[in-house]
């Protein structure tokens, strides 16, 4: 009898382990297959807006097509990739030189400044005043990008604020600082027009991840002894790192994707070589040119290097996670 009561112990235990993994594993199998149900339609989005376009271009740029041509698109292969790396004709190199200036020159700004703000937004505007301040900063990123160049071209108009502010600073009255005619100042004011437009949006991201750092943290490191200096680089900055890699990555793609204002700018008349970056000299070889196997070779060239600028990013930015 004994043995009998001890064998029937024996399998109960087992018998309820065995249906509690039929139940997890059921359980597993609804979660995974409402799973799969919720991602289709960002698989179908990103497939049809993302995914096709990048295949279609990469096909599109190994033919010779011409955009209101009645004659069948020529297979070229890979000519349209060495025309661009091996000619001068088209200016691509041109546009990888004034890209990769425009990206230095707007980039590096927009992450120091925007951090800077968000910390004195943070440490030293009470509550009540840091909506006021969160919404001057980001109104300027609410405005289109056509706006913003129409706002600035009057403002770098001869007789316009950019000069007034200028001479009064310089004590230079009536002096014509050239800011759309100069090679040098009109990519200045590429610059500074994606500056103000862009550094109050990347202000909000700052201003989101300083606010989720606790402030005991700051309170221990005061009681330590720590000064503010050295609770910004040895507190602040390692916790918001994740951010800082962000908004790096995101104010670096929108800088090489620039294209209004280097086009309204030179619609306005300002020189083009100096600010024709990648993206203006796609639409001008496949939309004024009707060269668009071309063009699709420039985008795919300039999808490569944000590919490659991203990835780098992520490498040297690799860490653990942050843990408060």
């Amino acid at each position: 009898m004994d043995n009998v009561s001890g064998s029937k112990k024996g399998k109960a235990p087992k018998i309820a382990k065995t249906a509690g993994r039929r139940l997890y594993s059921g359980i597993e199998r609804k979660q995974a297959f409402w799973g799969r149900l919720f991602v289709i339609p960002a698989i179908i989005f990103f497939s049809v807006f993302s995914f096709y376009p990048i295949i279609n271009a990469f096909y599109t740029s190994l033919f010779d097509k011409r955009v209101l041509s009645l004659a069948a698109p020529r297979f070229t292969g890979f000519e349209n990739y060495i025309y661009l790396f091996t000619s001068n004709i088209a200016g691509f190199w041109n546009s990888l030189r004034a890209t990769l200036v425009f990206t230095v020159g707007t980039f590096v700004p927009l992450l120091i400044f925007s951090l800077f703000f968000a910390v004195l937004i943070t440490q030293f505007v009470g509550k009540k005043g840091r909506g006021f301040f969160q919404l001057a900063y980001y109104t300027p990123a609410v405005l289109s990008s056509v706006v913003a160049a129409a706002i600035w071209m009057l403002i770098f108009d001869p007789r316009g604020l950019a000069n007034q502010w200028m001479n009064a600073l310089f004590r230079s009255p009536g002096v014509d600082h050239k800011w759309l005619a100069d090679q040098f100042m009109v990519q200045a004011s590429t610059m500074l027009v994606y500056f103000w437009k862009y550094i109050g949006y990347f202000v909000i991201l700052f201003i989101t991840g300083l606010s989720s750092i606790p402030p005991g943290i700051y309170e221990a490191a005061t009681i330590d002894g720590s000064g503010k200096w050295q609770s910004f680089w040895k507190i602040t900055v390692p916790l918001l790192r994740p951010t800082i890699i962000l908004v790096s990555i995101m104010a670096m793609l929108q800088c090489l994707k620039t294209f209004s204002i280097q086009y309204l700018f030179t619609q306005k008349g300002a020189p083009q070589a100096p600010i024709n970056v990648i993206t203006l000299n796609i639409y001008r070889t496949g939309i004024t040119n009707q060269r668009i196997g071309r063009a699709s070779a420039m985008s795919l060239i300039l999808f490569a290097i944000m590919l490659v600028f991203t990835w780098v990013q992520f490498k040297f930015s690799k860490t653990d996670d942050v843990d408060y």
